[in-house]
């Protein structure tokens, strides 16, 4: 399906992740010299989750694209075309994946202000992610903090494949500051290879790791229910980004059904699980794995609910061809919401920006 408007909220857009080489200039001297003297600003830090050169990394036609300076490609192919008002950007670094945590650290704060300057002050339209190293939950607190003023930063950034389920108390300092500064705490798809990505072991194909992502996102949500992160946090939203879709109504379903006989374990889950996954967890478009349109609209029927999907081109990965941004299938009633208001409903520096531009408008109309 096309875009049958424009002003939508893209809410997962991906810029290539910086070389360390680019991040050098945001670096302090210390940490320069570090990368310089040992070698390492010659290393790639490609996510293997995305390897570069996989098909499903880059849709064949914008790989092959005439050059350009990257922000005029990104205009041509994701901003202009679809129409958006605003898209958050996600840049999925290696450097999320260190076992040095100062390290780490250090690079997450060159990624985020590289986005800033080459990205966000050059493109009004761009929104952006605050990248954190979630191994060291102080110095994770302590760049959300130092970004917090910034209102063109939306949400913090992790990855849905770490050391620990994201419901464990440890991580509940950075959900604070999340929740303090108006942020929404956003998943991706992507592992940091601590551990297997599969339960079974290590897998020999990439798509076998994909596919077993689904199941991290099962994961993620029966922790975070269970350890009761939204007890804790009443106005915390999750946003899991490149998720899929069609795993959440079985796991709603299981998680309510076992819910039923094991919750005096978690007298703080004081209602249905279901409902609490409605309120606080969104999931991106893209992919939207359905087979057809009326599988689509089953799915969407099932989760019982329309304001929990967010549109997201997932640019540039390969998720659809051609303008057919959206899935078949999605209720013409539904479209609105999940195109523009789920968005400001779930991010309250979008909603508090469009009510800024609304009083701004009104003022130039008197």
């Amino acid at each position: 399906m096309r875009m049958p408007y424009g002003g939508a909220i893209d809410c997962d857009l991906h810029v290539a992740a910086p070389t360390i080489a680019e991040l050098l200039p945001f670096l302090d001297d210390y940490w320069r010299d570090q990368l310089v003297n040992r070698a390492i600003d010659r290393m790639p830090f490609a996510m293997m989750s995305y390897p570069p050169n996989a098909p499903i990394s880059m849709r064949a036609d914008w790989r092959s694209t005439p050059a350009a300076t990257p922000l005029e490609t990104l205009r041509a192919q994701a901003l202009d075309p679809f129409g958006v008002q605003c898209a958050i950007v996600n840049v999925i670094h290696g450097c999320v994946a260190l076992h040095h945590d100062d390290m780490a650290a250090a690079l997450c704060r060159a990624v985020n202000d590289w986005l800033r300057v080459q990205w966000l002050d050059r493109e009004p339209r761009l929104r952006g992610s605050i990248l954190i190293h979630p191994q060291d939950i102080a110095q994770a607190v302590a760049e959300v903090e130092r970004l917090s003023s910034d209102s063109r930063f939306v949400q913090i950034l992790m990855l849905a494949m770490g050391e620990r389920p994201l419901g464990r108390r440890e991580f509940f300092p950075l959900y604070a500051a999340a929740e303090r500064h108006g942020l929404v705490v956003a998943v991706h798809a992507g592992s940091t290879y601590r551990y297997a990505p599969t339960i079974v072991g290590w897998p020999c194909y990439q798509f076998e790791d994909y596919v077993a992502q689904a199941q991290a996102f099962e994961n993620q949500t029966v922790s975070l229910i269970a350890e009761g992160v939204f007890q804790q946090f009443t106005k915390l939203r999750f946003v899991f980004l490149e998720s899929g879709v069609s795993w959440l109504p079985v796991t709603m379903w299981r998680t309510d059904k076992t819910w039923r006989g094991a919750r005096p374990e978690t007298p703080w889950v004081d209602r249905w699980p279901s409902e609490i996954i409605r309120e606080h967890i969104r999931l991106t478009t893209q992919p939207f794995d359905a087979p057809d349109a009326t599988a689509v609209a089953q799915t969407i029927a099932r989760i019982g609910s329309d304001d929990m999907l967010l549109f997201a081109t997932d640019y540039p990965h390969w998720q659809f061809e051609g303008d057919d941004v959206l899935p078949d299938g999605v209720p013409s009633a539904t479209l609105r919401k999940l195109l523009i208001d789920n968005a400001q409903a779930t991010y309250p520096r979008l909603a508090q920006q469009a009510l800024g531009a609304a009083a701004t408008i009104e003022e130039t109309i008197r």
